[in-house]
Parts: structure tokens; sequence; C-alpha cells
């Protein structure tokens, strides 16, 4: 795969401005996108995408193939005439640079309903709703039935419902859609909307020459229909609880490891399968984005297997990966495989070796590089032309946040390296990173804004009061855009 030397953003939809309490597809996505473009950037990477779930999390998703409707905007709602201005008229007060979810699904579920209704009544978008519940059933069937059967569980984790509606029991199953049919075709309803919007924000990204990075997490949350519906395909109990469960040991982020809580694949009965539902998913991204970044690409070749009852990751094995064959039967299936490699964590010979045989670019990032050794491999200039490097990840402070967190020791490193800048911390490292030998960089927009640490994304191995960052309605102006394409412009990006 051939990457052109360039620059991008990563941020997040949710963190776009707007007046509905959280970032979404609508008038401010096109506006961000013309910053891109003005700016000098080729690229916009996002999280995941998916209909988020625990903890409010894009990597523990209800489907691995589904939109985040949360995402839908109610402005092109109104464009569409699924919305009418009265249904707009009582909007709560939303914080703008922070995402209340508590109060915001509430809302928001209820005004996505009503858009539903008003799609019943008008039969507006009918023809293209049905062709796409036709195209896309292979997967909007067992969806729309999972988030149906979620509902009137009162959200309960599909291990909790009834036995019959648990374990697939074809009788119960053909009640409850005989009962429910409205409800699902609301869910797909819903997908349908988010596909419609998506693609559209995704067809002015192209027009305007900028191409989104997509993130594909290796697990799916054990709380998704992906698990619910194919059980034999990852590491289960009788009950359908996880017997085996995914993390990583001790490390950099934690030192007792990440207990992420997901199940572990059976890869056996996948290979088996000719890994059809992995086809199935990788398909449906490749469709949305233009690259993408796999996220914790050493689980491929070996993962670290947790067993059940562990209340963290610090007692567990590894255990050899999927790895030549999974990415030889992809790329027999697709061709050339747009992946950026996650290659960061425990990083033993084997991942390296999986990486470069299927010719994944690897990911640096420069906030770890400042521990003293002259030539730790995430400094700027160590960084080999076929590398995607990063200031820091979600998973990372922003780079003032960092500055003002980390000891003095890194911080007297960063500003040794960075002296011959003369300019403030997050522009040094950004020029530093700029002027590397990588093909692509990569910035938080909070970098960008010189924000400090309340501006985070993600703490790692915590659950709570993460991914509600907001950027300012007035964040983004000609000022800065200058600024950005003058870095881009000098340093041939």
């Amino acid at each position: 795969m051939i990457i052109d030397r360039a620059s991008g953003i990563l941020m997040h939809i949710t963190s776009l401005p707007g007046g509905y309490g959280i970032g979404d597809l609508g008038p401010e996505a096109y506006r961000w996108v013309d910053f891109l473009f003005e700016s000098g950037f080729k690229y916009w990477q996002v999280l995941p995408l998916g209909p988020t779930g625990y903890g409010d999390s894009p990597y523990q998703s209800f489907s691995a193939i589904a939109g985040n409707h949360y995402l839908i905007s109610p402005d092109l709602l109104l464009e569409d005439g699924l919305l009418f201005p009265k249904d707009l008229e009582r909007i709560p007060e939303f914080a703008e640079e922070k995402i209340d979810f508590g109060s915001l699904i509430p809302w928001k579920l209820k005004l996505l309903e009503t858009s539903y209704q008003n799609f019943l009544n008008t039969r507006t978008l009918e023809v293209e709703f049905e062709k796409f519940v036709i195209q896309e059933k292979d997967w909007l069937e067992d969806y729309a039935l999972f988030m149906a059967i979620k509902e009137s569980q009162r959200q309960a984790s599909w291990v909790l419902w009834p036995k019959g509606l648990r374990d697939r029991e074809e009788k119960s199953i053909e009640e409850f859609i005989s009962m429910n049919s409205n409800t699902i075709k609301k869910h797909k309803f819903f997908q349908f909307i988010f596909f419609r919007q998506w693609n559209a924000l995704r067809n002015y990204a192209i027009s305007k020459k900028i191409k989104i990075v997509g993130d594909l997490p290796i697990y799916v949350a054990h709380d998704s229909v992906d698990v619910w519906a194919n059980p034999e395909m990852y590491a289960l109990l009788a009950d359908g609880n996880p017997a085996k469960m995914a993390g990583v040991p001790p490390d950099y982020f934690s030192p007792q490891g990440q207990l992420w809580g997901n199940p572990i694949y059976c890869w056996d009965k996948h290979e088996a399968s000719g890994f059809s539902w992995w086809i199935q998913r990788v398909s449906k991204i490749i469709e949305m984005v233009d690259l993408i970044r796999l996220d914790h690409f050493r689980g491929f070749a070996g993962y670290w297997e947790i067993l059940a009852g562990n209340e963290t990751a610090e007692q567990g094995e590894w255990v050899k990966g999927p790895g030549e064959v999974f990415f030889s039967t992809l790329k027999n299936h697709f061709g050339e495989l747009p992946f950026i490699a996650e290659d960061l964590g425990e990083i033993t010979p084997d991942v390296i070796e999986l990486r470069d045989q299927f010719g994944f670019p690897g990911m640096r990032i420069m906030q770890f590089a400042f521990n003293g050794e002259e030539n730790h491999p995430f400094l700027p200039h160590t960084y080999p032309e076929y590398t995607v490097a990063y200031s820091g990840t979600h998973d990372n402070e922003s780079i003032m946040g960092w500055f003002e967190t980390v000891g003095k020791w890194e911080r007297d490193n960063a500003l040794k390296y960075l002296e011959k800048f003369n300019l403030d911390l997050p522009w040094s490292m950004m020029e530093s990173l700029w002027q590397s030998a990588a093909s692509l960089v990569f910035i938080q927009m909070q970098d960008a804004l010189g924000l400090g640490a309340d501006s985070r994304m993600n703490f790692p191995s915590t659950s709570q009061g993460n991914w509600t960052w907001r950027m300012k309605s007035n964040a983004i102006n000609e000022e800065l855009s200058r600024k950005l394409n003058k870095l881009n412009l000098n340093c041939q990006r």
C-alpha cells in the first residue's frame, strides 16, 4: 500500500461542535471538512462508528457493522422532511465542551423516534429505505432484531433475556418478530438514516480530496449482536457469559494491565468458516473509509487471554493468534488491504514479522519518546518513511496535558530535543513530527488548539468519564487555518 507524504487530524465526530449535545453528521461536519481542506490536510481520522454501549465507548459497540444513531444530524432530518420545526422547539441546554450522555441519550432517542413516526406518516424516502433494507439484510435483520429485544428488556444484556430469546429459539424469535415488527423496522430506519448521512458526508470529503481513516477494533463487545447471533464463534460459558476475556498485561497505561472484558474469538471456528464474518465486517468498513487503523494489531499474532473471574489483567497467558492465514484470506478476497497496524504495547518479533509480511505501515507515538534513550524509536528523527506517526492518540493526554503531568526527567528531555524550534510546546512537537520522514503524520485537534489535560478523550482501563470532549464552535478560524496550512506547505505535506 502506497501512502503519499501527507498529514491529518484525529478527532471523532462526537467532538464536533453544535447545539444538539453531541457532534453529528450535519453542517458542522461539512464545515470541518472545509477547514481540513483549507488548512492543507489530506486525512481525517475518526474512532469506531458503531452504536455505543457500555461506558459510551466506541470500542464497546452493540454491532461491529451498524452505525451509531446518536451521530444522526437533526438539521439534516429537518432538510429531508423527517423532522419539522416544531420538533426542535424544546432543545435542552447542553454544555458546549462536554457531552452529558445521561441527558443526551433519552432526548436524542425521543427525537429519532419522532423522525421515524414522521417517516411512517409522510412516506418520505420510503423507496430508498426499502432498497437499503434489501441491500443490507445480511447484517441488518439480526441487528434490528437484537436492538428491538434489548428495548423490550429495558436494555438488559442478552444473557439476561428470557431463555427463548437469549438462545434464539425459533418459536420465541418468530413470536417476538410478529409482535414487535414496528420496533424492528424503527431500528432499520435509524440505520438507513445513519448511512445515508454518512455517505453524503463521505462524498463531500472526497470532493475536497480529504481521505477518512476509520478504526476497526479487534474485539467486539460481549453485549452485541455479533456474539448473540454467533455464540459458537466465541469462548463462552453455558450461560452465555465469557469463559475467557481479552485485555493486555501490565504496561505503560496501567500497572494492573487492562481487562477489557470482551470475549475471546474461537479462531479455529472462524478459520473453518473461511473467516466469513470478518470478510463481511471488513467489506463494510472498506465501503465507508479510505484507510483503516487496525486496532490492537499484535492480537492477530498473539493475544493476552484472561480466564473469567479475574478482576484485573495481571493473570493471563499469551495465545497464538490467527496470523498469516487470516490476512492471506482477507488479501485473497479484497486484494490490497488498506490497513494501518496499531502495533503498540508489548511488541514481539512475530508481530513485526506479520506486519511487514503484509506491508502494513506501523505507528509511532511521539509522547512515548522522551525517556532519555538517544535514538528511541518514537523520536521523530528515527522514523522510517513507511510509518504513521502521532503526537498522541485518543488514549493519550493532549501535548499540554502530557507536559503538565509527566515527570521532570521526560519534560527536560523533550525541551532539549525541541529547543531548536523556538515555538510553544505543541507547535514545536508538531513541527518536529511534520519534518520527520514518516509518510503520514497526525495530531489530535486538542494539540492544534493547545488544550490541556481537561480535553483528554480517554483514560485506558477506566470506564467512566471518557469520550466526552467537544471542540468549541469558534475554535476553528482563518488564522488557525493559515498557520496549519503554512506548516503543511513548509514540510511538503
